[in-house]
């Protein structure tokens, strides 16, 4: 019998998944349904899924993790040449080869954890030569260039980037870009995922209220659809456009809000420290490879550091004169 598959268009380098039965990738899914692409045959980088009894918890190689991580708990990562393991015991493991392959078995019933399914996402952008990046996207007004607003978890790049799109910017995505410095002009793409608003958030933008229901999780957001957002703000479709400047988001301390230049060494290191993970025997890699495509960026393309005050949309003036200024 014929094992379903299903492929997605990463921008150019397909992503294959077979799996056991089609639920198993429902959650890859729910991230990249819009990259869906029907009738193909061949994948580029490839992913096959299968329910096991039992786990092979002990793959040979050299521990390079052993701890807990974010919500899905324990686990210890291990590499044994071309390959990475994921272990999260009695749950399932994950195999990542560096030659365009990799296999997640999973224990019946368990809950799917979410980091085996960003490394390998990861891993199968990689082999495009794309990285993922933890920072907000955003077309200019009237313009198809982004511009990619970062900051550590918690310190407003959705506020901000929602703020932007209610000024005329377009939203790539409020949290992951996909990097791709082959060119001479860097090019990125948002991560086509769910939104995740805080109370915060829709106090300061209440412009997005229809878009919310009544409850909140424990950390007090709720998701909220790209689909539905898009009756409110612009939304942009998951193409690849040339990357205008990379602003660095910092909170104000007198309420002001203002642009100013930032130091590329001081982006890169931004940027690194909350993008570039290390483990026992250093970067992996992967990781040598995202550290790379970071240099590439901050050396390609103007630097700010974005100071948010009380009213995040005034940055919206800021950034389209000091940009439109440079071209």
């Amino acid at each position: 019998m014929t094992r379903p598959c299903v492929f997605y268009d990463l921008n150019g380098h397909v992503l294959g998944i077979s799996a056991d039965r089609a639920e198993l990738w429902r959650d890859f899914d729910r991230m990249l349904a819009s990259l869906r692409v029907e009738g193909s045959t061949e994948a580029d980088f490839h992913l096959d899924i299968v329910e096991a009894e039992a786990l092979d918890e002990t793959p040979g190689g050299s521990l390079v993790f052993d701890g807990e991580i974010p919500d899905d708990g324990y686990c210890r990562m291990i590499t044994d040449g071309a390959s990475v393991h994921l272990v999260l015991p009695g749950r399932q493991t994950v195999e990542i080869n560096e030659k365009g392959w990799a296999r997640l078995r999973i224990v019946p019933d368990s809950k799917a954890a979410w980091t085996p399914s960003m490394l390998m996402l990861d891993a199968a952008l990689d082999a495009g030569g794309q990285h993922v990046l933890h920072t907000a996207g955003l077309t200019l007004p009237g313009r198809d260039a982004v511009v990619l607003v970062h900051a550590p978890s918690g310190t407003g790049k959705t506020t901000t980037s929602l703020a932007l799109a209610t000024q005329g910017f377009g939203l790539c995505s409020d949290d992951a870009m996909i990097l791709n410095v082959a060119s001479a002009t860097p090019v990125a793409w948002g991560l086509p995922r769910h939104v995740k608003i805080h109370e915060k958030t829709a106090r300061m933008i209440p412009l997005v209220a229809p878009c919310l229901g009544p409850s909140w999780d424990r950390n007090g957001e709720q998701a909220v659809s790209l689909e539905k957002l898009g009756g409110i703000i612009k939304i942009e479709n998951p193409t690849a456009r040339p990357v205008a400047a990379l602003l660095h988001l910092a909170r104000s301390a007198d309420e002001e809000t203002r642009l100013t230049p930032m130091a590329r060494t001081d982006a890169m290191v931004a940027l690194a420290m909350d993008n570039v993970r290390t483990g026992m025997t250093g970067l992996l890699p992967l990781q040598k490879r995202r550290l790379a495509t970071i240099g590439k960026l901050v050396s390609s393309v103007p630097t700010f550091t974005l100071e948010v005050g009380a009213r995040p949309a005034d940055a919206a003036a800021l950034i389209s004169a000091t940009l439109t200024s440079r071209d």
